[in-house]
């Protein structure tokens, strides 16, 4: 099938067993509404109340908006999906939810290293913090971050619909995601696998180094404090961060950095759902546990 001919794909959808269509369909749509619920509240509260009026929360907002847009860009089309037989998305449909999903996530990543600057200037350097995280370089680290997912994603969404589909219009995933795309081709994907790894190798690599340096002299700046009280402060600033970092690379590193001869698919669709819909609500609710200010800010809306 060539792809001029070729007007949609059927996605196969997250299971094959029928019976558990409705529980699922249940199970993501509480998970998604809480999503929703925890990303939109996040933002609000960051923008109304002023005592969240500093750079960890500007980030921290641009976060849940990115959480609530990738999120949105899989999960409603996959609830769609439960209460259909035929799981069809048109080919210009697929383009769309690969570039918005593929952007937004590369954001993510990027941002997580924005936020772990902010984390070390603020440990490292807390007298001159609001000097050199001004509005404006804040606001400069957001838009490169963007910036950068944007024409990532981008890159990959042009190259792989510029490809030949002429085995099949399955797509073996519940989401329109590049490796699934690239196993229908009948076209030679070696250079677009290149790209895939060389601008996915320098978006995650740029921001881990950036997470690994700051993290590195946050640990020496947390050892030379001589009070153990202060040094748990400052430890517990970035707990949060650090667990959502975990969560966010260790499901990445999974879904991506295996051998190919370990790539089963089961596998994969569980570690796609875990990084499309579980973290976009997990986060949120991290950040919202482990901070005191926003949990006075959220107690202060309530009253």
């Amino acid at each position: 099938m060539n792809k001029s001919y070729l007007t949609d794909f059927i996605l196969s959808g997250l299971t094959e067993k029928t019976e558990l269509n409705i529980p699922l369909f249940v199970l993501f749509l509480l998970v998604y509404m809480t999503t929703v619920i925890g990303n939109v509240g996040f933002i609000y509260i960051g923008i109304a109340k002023k005592i969240l009026h500093k750079p960890m929360y500007f980030f921290l907002s641009n976060l849940s908006f990115v959480d609530l847009t990738y999120s949105s860009a899989v999960t409603p089309k996959m609830l769609h999906d439960f209460l259909n037989k035929t799981k069809v998305i048109s080919f210009f449909g697929c383009a769309i939810q690969m570039y918005v999903f593929g952007s937004f996530a590369s954001v993510e990543c990027l941002l997580l290293g924005v936020m772990a600057y902010d984390r070390y200037e603020a440990i490292c350097s807390p007298l001159l913090y609001q000097v050199h995280m001004n509005r404006n370089v804040c606001l400069s680290m957001v838009v490169a971050a963007y910036f950068g997912g944007f024409m990532n994603s981008l890159v990959h969404t042009v190259s792989v619909f510029h490809l030949r589909f002429c085995r099949t219009n399955i797509i073996d995933h519940f989401f329109c995601d590049l490796p699934p795309l690239y196993k229908l081709s009948c076209s030679d994907v070696s250079i677009n696998l290149f790209v895939l790894n060389i601008l996915a190798g320098l978006v995650t690599m740029s921001s881990m180094m950036l997470i690994l340096f700051s993290y590195a002299n946050i640990v020496l700046a947390i050892v030379r404090i001589q009070s153990a009280q202060a040094r748990y402060k400052a430890f517990n600033t970035c707990t949060s961060h650090m667990t959502v970092v975990s969560i966010f690379y260790g499901t990445i590193f999974f879904m991506y950095l295996r051998p190919s001869v370990s790539n089963v698919l089961q596998q994969d669709r569980v570690a796609s759902v875990f990084y499309t819909i579980v973290i976009p609500m997990l986060n949120p609710l991290i950040y919202s546990l482990r901070n005191t200010e926003v949990k006075e800010a959220l107690k202060s809306l309530w009253r």
